[in-house]
């Protein structure tokens, strides 16, 4: 056990380590107070740039530039693997407000006013879908749309000879090769593998100032000024995929009902467009089953997550025979393409199929807005009904037919798959009418010329093959206008923003002469109930009110055949026997009722009893003594 005391210190050494102490306390002391007084200055500060409005524009400023698709280049963003070496099935996306807006606010102020300057064909670039072995042929139907001022190509499969080719055309390109490509569709071509890339072979040709891609074939024929009107709906700052579906509902069924065909026409933004270059070749190795190029073209842009924005004016026709149904009953909306110009019969009759488009299309620059816009008026005198496609033609229907069944297209063509059923298409159709006194009577596009603002068309009637049967089996009435052998229709210019709120137009029937008649066509005036209630209404009322007492005595066809074989026996006189009484008065009868109403619609049997009642007051005065 050590009971040894500490060794001793000397004074001098106490000292000295009393003031480190004290040293070290007051430097500790100050550290304190210089990190509080640095938090509290450093939180005052941060509290007021939090709070003031100067720092949140530039904070917003500041994002709008991070995510501007200007300022910035866009590069699909890689996805790095985690720990395990698989991908975690999320991919990135972009919040900041210029995407979200679509509206990129660090733009120049230069840059502003040449998105404000609106979208011109300079902006377009077009990709047609062609082939060596029919390039000769169709290339007659790409020079009746395409200018010299135009951008874009005609993508072949083949180099052909350089005499087969001139200024008035697009460029020719050759594809690259696809045998690398897998496709393993049995109904299909590997032709289907090219034309899906030219969209990715188009944009990295590099050009400057393009907004939208144009994808076409070449037998597909484009009204460019509505194409440009259509797209400049919108933003090509966005990815946007914009065209149409097919009229066959077993194409729409078999494909898809949100696929857009590219013979009517496929408008791709150049977003989407630099989306589609990094993704296009494995995602086209991924659907090697799919049969053609607008199937492969849509799956890969369903990956992207972009929809179909559908416009009505983009046209596949996948039809067969006469396009007139579809001509004469267009959607009220801009006419912007047609496809398969060479499967269907000649739209004018007496042409070849070249000259009948050169037609189709001189009316279609003409006019370029109104062209098959259609419009309904009523001759309420003589109780007819006209229906107008302007550039192609007029129909003149011999009775009172409301405008919701002339929207109706006629089916006077068959799918392509040659089925003729009214089920196996997508839009609104009606089957033509069995008898021939229903039938109109047709006026077709002679010429068209532009007359300062206005357009001047003459239409001409056709000569049908059902002219005879008319004449023998409608002996009771006269076909419509038998006098009249064509018709003027003056156009008058649409508004430039009629396509953002589109009308049917309105018309104005005026008789210059028994041979010719004239028809304006135009825009509905501002808080005009339109052509039908304007023409039919009026009269019916009028008609209503004179003859209410009288109409009510024809509730049934008795009492309107009694009516018939009084008036009948009031010229027998002139015969000499009664017993022609019942055979004029069935006659006429059997004539009526092959109006497309029954006699309980006093709103359309009302026009023709006042005719009667008229004739039959003058019959009465014939059987007056003298």
């Amino acid at each position: 056990m050590d009971f040894s005391s500490p060794p001793c210190r000397s004074p001098l050494s106490l000292s000295r380590t009393r003031n480190r102490n004290r040293r070290w306390r007051q430097s500790r002391t100050g550290t304190a107070v210089a990190v509080v007084a640095a938090l509290v200055i450093s939180t005052t500060a941060w509290l007021s740039l939090v709070f003031s409005g100067t720092t949140a524009r530039c904070w917003h400023r500041f994002k709008n530039w991070e995510g501007s698709p200007h300022t910035l280049t866009w590069k699909p963003r890689s996805q790095k693997p985690n720990q395990s070496g698989k991908d975690d099935g999320i991919s990135s996306f972009s919040t900041a407000p210029s995407l979200q807006l679509g509206r990129n606010r660090s733009l120049s102020e230069a840059e502003r006013r040449k998105v404000e300057a609106g979208l011109t064909l300079n902006h377009i670039v077009f990709g047609i879908a062609g082939s060596s072995q029919l390039w000769k042929r169709r290339r007659e139907f790409i020079r009746l749309w395409w200018r010299n001022s135009m951008r874009g190509h005609v993508w072949l499969e083949e180099k052909v000879d350089d005499k087969e080719w001139d200024e008035s055309l697009p460029v020719i390109m050759i594809s690259e090769d696809t045998s690398r490509f897998r496709y393993t569709n049995p109904t299909g071509h590997p032709s289907g593998l090219r034309i899906g890339r030219i969209v990715l072979e188009t944009f990295r040709l590099g050009l400057s100032d393009v907004r939208w891609f144009v994808l076409g074939d070449d037998d597909t024929i484009f009204n460019v000024d509505n194409l440009v009107n259509v797209l400049s709906k919108y933003d090509y700052n966005e990815m946007v995929y914009v065209g149409g579906s097919s009229e066959s509902h077993s194409a729409n069924t078999y494909f898809s009902h949100n696929m857009a065909y590219g013979g009517g026409g496929i408008a791709i933004s150049y977003p989407l467009a630099e989306a589609l270059y990094s993704v296009l070749d494995d995602c086209l190795e991924r659907y090697h089953k799919l049969y053609g190029s607008d199937d492969r073209l849509h799956a890969c842009i369903s990956e992207l997550g972009v929809p179909l924005s559908r416009e009505l004016g983009f046209h596949q026709w996948d039809i067969r025979g006469s396009a007139h149904g579809l001509l004469s009953a267009h959607p009220v909306a801009p006419f912007v393409s047609i496809h398969h110009v060479e499967a269907v019969d000649p739209f004018y009759p007496g042409l070849s199929s070249l000259d009948n488009l050169k037609l189709f299309t001189k009316a279609m620059k003409v006019d370029p807005m109104s062209f098959l816009q259609r419009s309904i008026c009523y001759d309420r005198a003589r109780r007819l009904s006209f229906s107008i496609s302007l550039g192609y033609t007029i129909q003149v229907f011999p009775s009172i037919v409301p405008p919701r069944v002339l929207e109706r297209s006629e089916m006077t063509y068959s799918a392509w798959n040659k089925i003729h059923n009214r089920n196996e298409f997508d839009l609104d159709t009606r089957d033509p009418s069995k008898s021939v006194c229903k039938r109109p009577v047709l006026f077709f596009l002679e010429d068209v010329e532009r007359q300062g603002d206005t357009t001047l068309g003459t239409y001409v009637q056709a000569r049908m093959k059902d002219d005879l049967k008319r004449s023998f089996f409608c002996f009771t009435r006269s076909a419509p206008l038998p006098y009249v052998e064509s018709i003027q229709v003056l156009g008058y210019p649409l508004k430039k923003n009629w396509h953002l709120s589109p009308r049917r137009l309105c018309c104005k029937l005026n008789q210059t002469s028994d041979e010719l008649l004239t028809i304006s066509v135009g825009q509905c005036e501002k808080g005009s109930c339109g052509s039908f209630a304007d023409s039919v209404y009026d009269s019916s009322f009028l008609y209503t009110v004179e003859f209410k007492m009288r109409l009510q005595t024809f509730t049934s066809w008795t009492a309107f055949f009694a009516f018939l074989f009084l008036q009948k026996c009031s010229l027998v006189h002139i015969f000499g026997t009664y017993s022609t009484c019942i055979i004029l008065a069935m006659i006429e009868f059997y004539g009526y009722i092959t109006f497309d109403f029954p006699v309980s619609d006093t709103s359309k049997f009302e026009g023709f009893v006042y005719v009667l009642h008229e004739s039959y007051l003058n019959s009465m005065q014939l059987m007056r003594p003298s």
